[in-house]
């Protein structure tokens, strides 16, 4: 018997070959393989003859007895049966889930990847903090999902290249850059002159201490030295600018991020192709003069109402660089863009894709895609945290790290949709607990190991063990979990959903628990006993790949 690793995928292609032998006209249909909420009703469902009823004119039952008789021979599939009007269940073979177990061991690190990206270009802008201070937890869940949803993408099929935007220019710049030379000068915030938009923290004071003994910054692109003058504003922002840059990616790479491509707001700027992008949409037709201002009718394109682009002072609005930036990506061949931000940039979507219809350049509508994610609240010892000294008025992600390691950091904001709301309780994720899901998770892990470490045979032989003593209810739910991921995968890449890896592994973890409180593996039964052992060696391969998707270590020792 071969071995199937993905059974939906396999299913598809099934029903895919019984469709243009039974409805060759009809062979685009979009086939939906899906699991039935009862196990009484099989492993897999297929609406198909549902969908082709009207276009057939037939009813659905007769089409499905048809579909069935043309489906191929499977040695996966053990029966398919009719139900209700005419659903599709498809009841998997014992043995096929069981060699599964093989299918695991043999595909190591890759088992659950799928190929539904077809190796296309998706370019994934996340973080883009401006570089004005220190990373804050928002910054921190930005890092993390849309880390772990490259991750996602990665293992669905997709060449992924990650992308951090810096908006390097504005009005926040011009307040950096104040605050540092009047730090400089010797001035503190609480003096009467301090300005109200000025940064307070203490590590503005770094940056000025740093500017005046004339230190150089490497920072991406940037070598910069400071050049020790208070007076030089320009020289005191571009220092300042790679000063804080460095910081968050120092922030960054203790997170365990690094980002393929950086881009500057400013470049924009400096390259012309703000304004090349704004004499395009001139050109358009879909721009006008009133009150001394330009404006982009948005209007055109779904918008309340029309948006300002250039303002009476000659200044730009904040979303006519966002559409050159992204005429930028979409030259730069990315067949889909994904920007992962706070909720906050919610209004600028709807301008920012009106201005990119504008152009009439070829780029879809709905182009490019937005992940927004909620605010972050710390909790500690019951109580909200808000600020860290270092940063004068916010938690830090430095601060989250620090206190409670980077794996519980990553999960704990990978973990929950990104669209809602979610409280980070530092005391349960330091916590070695079943409460605490990422130690439960990793337990999992270090469990299994810890039975393998102490049978202490050649793991390579369960490559080959006899699987078929598999059959209690607790390593039939453990199998089918296990090839789940597949499905997981391609789902959370769909949805662009990286919190699903999240839940999946915790029930994983929850399966695996139950069945190590309920059995024995070193039996004296040496066929059941290997046939164990190759299961919770395979579930470990599936629980350190999915770890992997969020970026979160699977230790073998706790």
């Amino acid at each position: 018997m071969s071995v199937v690793l993905n059974f939906k995928s396999h299913l598809s292609d099934l029903f895919a070959q019984a469709l243009r032998e039974v409805a060759p006209e009809h062979a685009d249909t979009v086939i939906l393989i899906e699991r039935p909420k009862q196990a009484s009703h099989g492993d897999y469902a297929c609406n198909l003859a549902m969908q082709l009823a009207r276009p057939l004119r037939k009813s659905p039952r007769d089409i499905a007895n048809a579909l069935i008789a043309a489906l191929p021979q499977s040695e996966a599939v053990a029966k398919v049966e009719i139900a209700g009007a005419g659903f599709i269940n498809v009841f998997i073979a014992t043995a096929a889930k069981q060699r599964a177990v093989h299918g695991v061991l043999a595909a190591g690190a890759g088992y659950g990847h799928v190929h539904t990206g077809q190796g296309r270009k998706v370019g994934v802008e996340f973080v883009s903090a401006n570089p004005t201070g220190p990373l804050h937890v928002g910054h921190g869940r930005g890092a993390a999902v849309g880390d772990c949803l490259c991750n996602v993408l990665h293992a669905a099929g997709w060449n992924v290249t990650r992308e951090f935007y810096y908006n390097d220019a504005g009005a926040q710049i011009d307040n950096l850059t104040l605050s540092v030379q009047l730090r400089c000068k010797g001035v503190t915030p609480d003096d009467p002159s301090w300005p109200e938009s000025g940064y307070r923290g203490d590590y503005i004071m770094d940056v000025a201490r740093s500017y005046m003994a004339k230190e150089t910054v490497e920072a991406d692109d940037q070598h910069i030295t400071g050049k020790g003058d208070v007076n030089d504003a320009e020289a005191i922002r571009h220092f300042a600018v790679a000063y804080l840059r460095r910081e968050q990616d120092l922030d960054l790479r203790a997170f365990q991020v690094e980002f393929d491509v950086f881009s500057l707001e400013s470049a924009l700027y400096t390259e012309g192709k703000v304004e090349a992008t704004v004499q395009k949409l001139i050109a358009s037709g879909h721009t006008y003069e009133q009150d001394a201002a330009l404006w982009l009718r948005t209007t055109d394109f779904g918008d309340d109402k029309d948006r300002v682009m250039r303002k009476s002072d000659g200044g730009y609005t904040y979303f006519v660089p966002d559409v050159a930036y992204h005429l930028e990506k979409w030259k730069r061949g990315f067949v889909r863009v994904i920007n992962e931000q706070g909720s906050d940039h919610h209004s600028t979507i709807t301008r920012v894709r009106a201005g990119l219809q504008a152009l009439d350049a070829g780029i879809p509508q709905g182009w490019p895609d937005y992940v927004l994610h909620q605010m972050v609240t710390v909790l500690k010892n019951g109580e909200e945290v808000k600020i860290s000294k270092r940063a004068g008025s916010y938690v830090t992600l430095r601060d989250l790290i620090d206190e409670v390691g980077c794996d519980a950091t990553r999960y704990f904001l990978a973990a929950r949709s990104p669209d809602s709301q979610l409280v980070f309780d530092i005391d349960l994720a330091k916590s070695q607990s079943n409460d605490n899901p990422v130690y439960y998770i990793q337990y999992a892990h270090a469990r299994i190991h810890a039975v393998l470490a102490q049978w202490g045979g050649d793991r390579q032989s369960l490559h080959h063990a006899d699987v078929s003593p598999l059959s209690s209810d607790y390593e039939t739910q453990l199998l089918q979990k296990m090839i789940d991921l597949p499905e997981v995968i391609e789902r959370s890449a769909e949805e662009l959903a990286p919190h699903l890896i999240a839940f999946y592994l915790k029930d994983l973890a929850a399966d695996f628990h139950s069945y190590y409180n309920a059995s024995r593996f070193l039996v004296d039964d040496e066929q059941v006993k290997l046939a164990r052992l190759a299961l919770i060696e395979a579930l470990a391969q599936v629980l350190k790949n999915g770890l992997a998707l969020l970026g979160v270590s699977a230790p073998e020792q706790m």
